[in-house]
């Protein structure tokens, strides 16, 4: 094996302080990197990770990235990971697999890239000295337990599991973890925000400072990276479990898309209801910003939805011809109207909601839907917070073709009769 040089740059010029100040501590087991949108945290963890792994000639390590769901490694830790190489300047070096999404460092460590939606494949690869959970608050605590058995393997020194997310509700797992109670002296818990991160382009900085103006309660979990201090939810009681989807073909799909495009996604979602059982159950979400309607068509088309009926944002009347024209011709717009959000809202509240687990924006959102507050009175009034909000309003518009409508009370809709209503 040929060493090489490698040449990196001044500190000042390569790394946050935050991730500087741990960036050769191994003493902790556990480090949890946690904090606002745009705080580089997961873009330092990485720059450590790889560090730590062209340090060792003799013994190479095996290192795992990971997040729930295994198609959205391509366009983030991996893309992440490839361009720190490139700033080390050994991208050159590395042997890079992009069917397996495997890379191979100049001194033989191994990097690999895998989901825990299929966790069998997980239990599967020995010798692993470091994981790297990206999005942790995606995963779920017997997740996290399955990776720290990954590392029990005496073959490595320094062994490290590195947490990244930004916080989100304290219902989520991470929180009553590692923050209900005293942390133990094997974790190491670090917070930055976007003001910690000294590359950050101008314009989102500015972007992230309005917040505060513009929703205060946001800005505090958005952008400084605080837990939510659960209010009074909208949807406080769901289940989150791995749905057994072959036990409910036979039930109806419905299908919904909300648009964002910079700073909100737009947010496709496939449902299906037992409307005799009260059941609905949220089987697939695709959650993602700065998607053109093109793109959007083309997402359609690979989860197989194309010729399926989709209730879409009425606001968004342009796009949806544009997805029409690019064959997907039973999208539709959704009914808009006076109270239409809290019709919507009160129909799913009629459901037991079942979530598949790897929907984790889904879940993020009804963890954090909650009512709007009066300052004046401190007493909660009908109307949701307009945030956290996306999947949740393409699940209204996905269940509109069984929702009652009001205007006409001598023609009811089938779900009427349906329902019981």
């Amino acid at each position: 094996m040929t060493q090489i040089n490698i040449n990196i740059p001044k500190p000042h010029k390569v790394f946050n302080k935050k991730i500087y100040q741990v960036l050769f501590d191994y003493s902790h087991f556990t480090e949890v990197h946690y904090g606002g949108a745009s705080s580089g945290k997961s873009h330092g963890v990485v720059q450590k990770v790889i560090l730590k792994a062209l340090k060792s000639w003799s013994e190479p390590r095996k290192i795992l990235f990971t997040r729930k769901v295994a198609a959205t490694i391509k366009d983030s830790i991996f893309e992440d990971v490839k361009s720190c190489l490139s700033d080390f300047g050994i991208l050159d070096y590395c042997k890079i697999n992009m069917t397996d999404y495997r890379i191979e460092l100049p001194n033989g460590a191994v990097f690999l890239f895998k989901g825990m939606d299929n966790p069998e494949k997980i239990k599967s690869i020995k010798g692993i000295s470091d994981v790297v959970m990206e999005e942790a608050t995606e995963f779920n605590l017997e997740d996290y337990t399955q990776l720290t058995i990954r590392l029990r393997e005496r073959t490595h020194k320094n062994k490290q599991l590195y947490l990244m997310f930004n916080p989100v509700s304290k219902l989520n797992w991470v929180y009553k973890y590692f923050f209900e109670n005293e942390p133990s002296d094997d974790i190491a818990i670090i917070h930055s925000t976007y003001t910690d991160n000294k590359f950050l382009d101008e314009t989102v900085y500015r972007t992230l400072e309005n917040l505060a103006d513009r929703n205060p309660a946001y800005y505090r979990i958005y952008a400084l990276g605080d837990f939510a201090t659960l209010d009074k939810l909208v949807f406080p009681k769901f289940t989150k479990k791995i749905i057994d989807r072959e036990g409910i073909r036979r039930l109806p799909s419905f299908f919904g898309l909300d648009f964002g495009y910079v700073n909100d996604p737009s947010a496709f979602v496939h449902l299906k209801v037992d409307v005799d059982n009260r059941k609905l159950y949220i089987l697939d979400e695709y959650v993602k910003k700065e998607m053109l309607n093109d793109q959007i068509a083309e997402v359609i088309k690979n989860l197989g939805y194309a010729k399926e009926k989709i209730i879409a944002d009425s606001a968004e009347k342009k796009s949806i011809a544009e997805i029409q024209q690019r064959g997907i011709n039973r999208i539709i717009p959704a009914r808009k109207g006076k109270d239409s959000i809290m019709q919507g809202i009160q129909f799913i509240q009629q459901f037991e909601i079942i979530v598949d687990e790897r929907c984790f924006k889904t879940i993020e959102e009804l963890e954090n839907y909650t009512w709007k507050k009066d300052k004046q009175t401190n007493e909660y009034v009908n109307e949701p917070v307009d945030t956290y909000n996306h999947c949740i309003d393409a699940i209204r518009y996905a269940c509109e073709p069984i929702r009652p409508v009001k205007k006409d009370k001598r023609k009811k809709y089938e779900a009427f009769k349906t329902l019981g209503l």
